[in-house]
């Protein structure tokens, strides 16, 4: 006797949620799609999934339905004018937002009598095939193993407990580190592009550079669970590193806003350090966001 077809509805086709429904019915999964956006949903059609007319039917059409949504307010938007549907119903929300979104979030699906699971996607933008692909889940474990066989053609899964807003604890956290990296290798693209240089001859430094950087997470990740990493003489040098930086950036026109910012970090924590009679690292400082805004503006 066959086993039963798997089946599953993703709501939300921008280019993660178009990859996600790829996926499924690469491994055999029984799609059905809604899209705001409707023609979004055409090139899902023709590769074989169903489409959905109203949010009501795609829930209607399977018990768990996968949102790829801009954000958890569209969740709202979205889910809310068909929320008598979610009835017994498994949201899994892979949308970003803050972790305190997603906690409100899942308690407002519960209070529609359905069980929910959040996720965050990390990514090699939406080639969720990619080696490096996986994706954080977090709410009750029961949901989560119910329904991970399903899930797995999405990603590799990293269950991370039952905290609804976790997933994104981790995934947040891992963006605040891809973000600036991702502003600084633009920043110092731009300084060789502008000094008449070939960027794609500076590509291959820029990834050597890049394998210290898993001995440098590991270093300091110890020195953060201990108050965190700081010595006043290696202050003074890393601000004295971000003014030569600034000044590289400033000879060819380039904006230097990032290392402005870096460097008024590096700054606070000399500054806090002379007062204190110690060093004080720049970890024990990220706690006050009041005095960081200050010392990003200069005020």
């Amino acid at each position: 006797m066959s086993e039963p077809r798997k089946s599953v509805t993703v709501i939300g086709l921008g280019p993660m949620g178009q990859a996600m429904v790829e996926a499924f019915l690469k491994a055999g999964v029984e799609v059905t799609v809604w899209n705001r956006s409707p023609e979004k949903a055409d090139a899902m059609v023709a590769l074989g999934a169903k489409r959905a007319d109203t949010v009501a039917a795609a829930l209607d059409a399977n018990a768990v339905t996968v949102l790829s949504l801009t954000h958890y307010a569209a969740m709202y938007d979205v889910l809310g004018p068909a929320a008598d549907h979610l009835h017994g119903k498994v949201i899994v929300n892979l949308s970003s937002d803050s972790p305190g979104q997603a906690r409100a979030g899942a308690a407002w699906v519960r209070r529609h009598g359905a069980e929910f699971l959040s996720g965050g996607v990390m990514s090699a933008g939406s080639n969720i095939e990619h080696p490096a692909s996986y994706i954080f889940y977090s709410g009750p474990r029961a949901v989560f193993e119910a329904h991970a066989e399903l899930l797995l053609p999405l990603s590799p899964q990293e269950y991370l407990g039952a905290d609804d807003g976790l997933a994104q604890v981790f995934y947040q956290g891992l963006l605040t580190i891809f973000q600036p990296w991702l502003l600084a290798f633009d920043q110092a693209t731009a300084m060789i592009a502008r000094s008449g240089h070939d960027i794609a001859r500076f590509v291959p430094f820029a990834v050597r550079s890049s394998a210290a950087f898993p001995y440098f997470m590991e270093q300091f990740s110890v020195e953060n669970q201990n108050g965190g990493w700081a010595d006043l003489a290696s202050l003074r040098m890393m601000d004295a590193g971000a003014q030569h930086i600034i000044d590289a950036s400033a000879e060819v026109g380039v904006d230097a806003t990032l290392s402005r910012t870096a460097q008024a970090f590096w700054r606070k924590a000399v500054a806090a350090s002379l007062r204190a009679g110690t060093a004080v690292s720049t970890y024990a400082l990220m706690g006050d966001a009041a005095d960081d805004t200050r010392a990003i503006s200069g005020r």
